[in-house]
């Protein structure tokens, strides 16, 4: 927090008072010095790992509607969340918005989280969201499988995602594992299957798979042909779609059913830093996210493609519609913080 200069010299006498008048007083003018300026009192300091450019035109239109600023710093969700970490209660983040739940499950197992205002909790099922009420759900997204179709037909596409680590499809599939957005999808797998399972799938995803930075370098060379399948979240290719059309796209995408951990669903999430400068602006950013407004904003950006949460605002009519989708019965407490998952996919040699 940077402090004005009437609170600097405060902290300065304050120093010089506990030598003198004793700590009553040096207690009472240094709790003056962090009092935060007008201008900290009027913004808040958001560590962003969702979309920069929905994230641009929220901070905007939130600015807009409430007075308060919003200052951004753009990262990868893992990354962020460990910075976080790093910088406990010095950190000047008052808001946390991710892509992917286990990196707030993991800053809630710090203690590094408020508790977020009841009022926003009841916007969004509570099954998304934090178990003890520490963030709350923003949106929801799919893990699916894209296909090149002149490559691969429907019909041959696997019933599971575990078929993927079979010697078949060696060659065939593309996956990004280093991606913050593979790792739910391993901590899915672990959850159902155990550790063992979940290492000898991994291993044979390694046997077959074509190697990728990330979810974008997936599904593009899928398009191209490059590759005849990838593991994505869904909205990749609606994105790819959006920026190639009808004419250029040469790709689809597949819904594992019945509860298999392909299918698995995560969330985006938000959350209040324990030590923000500026819990109320904080609180009233969550808030804004889940509210009607902000649901369609980026339920109608055409650049985000996740599923809204907020009751009754339809996603992007490009997703499949989210009460036909399948996903593994998981809850986001066992989804947990991906710590394993990491761990995991060292064991295998996918990191």
């Amino acid at each position: 927090m940077a402090y004005n200069l009437f609170g600097t010299r405060l902290l300065v006498l304050a120093n010089t008072l506990a030598n003198t008048l004793g700590s009553a007083a040096a207690l009472t003018l240094a709790a003056l010095a962090t009092v935060p300026s007008a201008a900290e009192a009027a913004s808040i300091t958001l560590y962003n790992a969702q979309h920069e450019q929905v994230v641009n035109l929220l901070a905007k239109d939130f600015e807009k509607q409430s007075g308060i600023s919003v200052k951004i710093r753009n990262g990868e969700g893992p990354a962020m969340a460990a910075q976080i970490v790093a910088e406990g209660a010095a950190t000047p983040a008052d808001v946390y918005f991710t892509e992917n739940s286990p990196e707030l499950m993991l800053l809630e197992e710090k203690g590094l989280l408020n508790k977020v205002d009841s009022s926003t909790l009841a916007t969004v099922p509570a099954r998304f969201s934090s178990p003890t009420g520490a963030w709350v759900a923003v949106t929801a997204r799919e893990n699916v499988l894209a296909y090149n179709t002149a490559k691969v037909q429907a019909s041959q596409l696997p019933q599971s995602l575990f078929d993927l680590a079979k010697p078949e499809w060696k060659g065939k599939i593309g996956i990004a594992p280093s991606d913050g957005d593979f790792l739910p999808l391993v901590s899915a797998v672990l959850a159902l299957k155990g550790e063992a399972q979940t290492v000898q799938w991994l291993k044979g995803l390694k046997a077959n798979a074509q190697i990728f930075d990330d979810d974008e370098g997936v599904v593009a060379p899928v398009n191209r042909g490059g590759v005849a399948t990838g593991l994505i979240n869904n909205y990749y290719w609606a994105r790819l779609h959006a920026e190639l059309g009808d004419g250029k796209t040469r790709s689809a995408i597949y819904h594992f059913g019945n509860g298999d951990a392909g299918a698995a669903v995560n969330v985006s999430g938000a959350a209040v830093l324990k030590s923000a400068h500026n819990t109320d602006g904080a609180q009233k950013f969550l808030a804004y996210l889940v509210s009607d407004r902000a649901q369609q904003l980026m339920a109608n950006s055409h650049v985000m493609f996740e599923y809204p949460l907020h009751a009754g605002v339809a996603p992007d009519p490009i997703l499949k519609p989210f009460a036909e989708l399948s996903p593994p019965p998981l809850t986001i407490q066992q989804l947990g913080d991906d710590s394993q998952a990491g761990k995991l996919l060292r064991q295998a040699g996918l990191l």
